[in-house]
């Protein structure tokens, strides 16, 4: 007799940062919902993001590859070479029904076509810079429009959209959860399904309901209340007191996609889809509300006369040591110390579907979840597109972290990375090689390079093999190799 075919979830919360969750040890943010699915499930302590950020991840996911090794932001459907399979197209092969519920707005906006080889798509329109209300004309601002990230690109897309707000169940979480809860009822007795459940928040624009925000800012706040901040040095742009208030408009869209998040799991367990789902929670980046001096993820700049350019940070662990939660039927609960990234979450579920395939850069961590394991990956890399100036590459091993930078190319490079707009890349002014004893120092403020070279060599050879053994171009990793000699 054929067995029950596992049926599997995939929820991607973007940049929802680990540390504010209280399954990773934060008790001062409510997100009571991912912790007690947190508490019947696998949490992993050492996941790491791959390729950066936002589409890029999505890709890694769909894939299983290191794509920006090879793509940057960029269409589904435009990859070098032949097209690449995806979790969707192969489940299909094997009798799956597939579904793609998303508010993320970059993955299908503007042709990007990353509802390719599902099923069915629903689109929850509206978020950051989507073009989809056409009114009210001008949304007034909060705060001085000089001190948001592509004002004028915000008042005609996000601003319009949440005009029309009158109640939570309007907001993205509320409309995505719900849309995903509804597909549950309808389809949880249709055979082996496999659905994708993609929420942008809690990424900025940080509009949750104001009672939320009351819970985690300062009544006696004055300063300048800015729900969309550029990417930039906090010093001369944000006071001490308005960072605050930036990290609790952020933690309170953390508590609203935990209740709606926590609406799916609710419906999950209602169906009784527990015990024949396989279901992953995680995200795909961080966020730096203030540490190192930064907000964002990176360096934005937006002027006057429509020209945009974008530097990489170094991917610190704020941005790039991600949560991720699995619930396996009939596992014990339990935490996992293997490093893992997201390229391998497409090997490791067509592993458990019973079908395993081999023909990407992932690898099944399958035992790793039923405890017959305790390591996986070597060493994390983490990194966006690699072809341009001063990009950063990020390599987690054995308790260290170190960044290695390409140097510097004679010709600009076009970026649509972080919000799809074009921007000329540009190098990070301060970026260097860096090395940080995470045991010592977790929060990465000490720079111990110059202690360690020979740490730093070694890691840097066992880096450029390996992005060697991706099948990276070697114009791609000359960028690096130069920085040896």
């Amino acid at each position: 007799m054929e067995s029950v075919k596992m049926n599997f979830i995939i929820i991607i919360s973007d940049t929802l940062r680990r540390d504010f969750l209280s399954c990773y040890g934060n008790e001062t943010i409510d997100t009571r919902n991912i912790k007690q699915f947190a508490d019947v499930s696998i949490v992993f302590d050492n996941a790491y993001s791959a390729s950066f950020p936002t589409v890029p991840n999505r890709r890694d996911v769909f894939t299983g590859c290191y794509t920006a090794t090879y793509t940057p932001w960029a269409p589904l459907v435009m990859g070098n070479g032949p097209a690449e399979p995806t979790i969707q197209m192969l489940l299909g092969q094997h009798g799956y029904t597939s579904m793609m519920i998303a508010d993320e707005p970059h993955i299908l906006e503007n042709g990007y076509h990353y509802d390719k080889d599902f099923d069915g798509f629903e689109w929850i329109r509206g978020q950051e810079h989507d073009r989809w209300k056409t009114s009210p004309k001008k949304p007034a601002f909060v705060s001085d429009p000089e001190v948001y990230r592509a004002p004028e690109v915000l008042q005609k897309t996000h601003m319009r959209q949440r005009a029309h707000w009158h109640h939570e169940s309007d907001t993205f979480p509320a409309r995505t959860g719900t849309c995903a809860c509804e597909w549950l009822e309808e389809n949880y007795t249709e055979g082996p399904f496999y659905l994708y459940v993609d929420f942008f928040d809690p990424h900025e624009p940080w509009d949750a309901p104001e009672w939320l925000i009351r819970k985690y800012a300062d009544p006696a706040f004055d300063g300048r209340d800015i729900d969309y901040p550029k990417y930039s040095k906090t010093e001369g742009y944000l006071t001490d007191a308005e960072v605050k208030n930036c990290r609790a408009r952020y933690a309170a869209e953390v508590t609203l996609i935990d209740r709606w998040v926590g609406r799916i799991f609710q419906k999950i367990d209602d169906l009784g889809l527990l015990d024949n789902t396989v279901v992953l929670f995680m995200t795909d980046h961080g966020f730096l509300l203030g540490e190192h001096g930064f907000i964002g993820k990176s360096l934005t700049n937006y002027n006057k006369e429509g020209k945009y350019s974008l530097s990489y940070l170094p991917l610190f662990e704020e941005i790039n040591h991600i949560p991720l939660v699995i619930h396996y039927p009939g596992m014990e609960p339990g935490r996992r110390q293997a490093l893992v990234q997201p390229p391998d979450f497409f090997p490791t579920i067509m592993d458990i579907e019973g079908h395993p395939f081999e023909g990407v850069h992932g690898l099944s961590f399958k035992d790793v979840i039923l405890g017959n394991k305790d390591q996986h990956r070597e060493f994390a890399a983490s990194f966006p597109y690699l072809r341009g100036s001063g990009i950063p590459i990020s390599f987690v091993k054995d308790g260290w972290s170190a960044v290695f930078v390409s140097k510097a190319l004679p010709s600009p490079i076009i970026d649509k990375a972080v919000d799809g707009l074009e921007k000329t890349l540009e190098p990070w002014e301060e970026a260097r090689d860096m090395l940080f004893d995470l045991k010592s120092d977790p929060w990465q403020e000490h720079d111990v390079a110059a202690d360690h070279p020979d740490e730093m060599a070694a890691f840097k050879e066992e880096l450029i093999a390996f992005l060697g053994d991706l099948g990276t171009e070697e114009d791609l990793l000359a960028g690096w190799r130069s920085s040896e000699e």
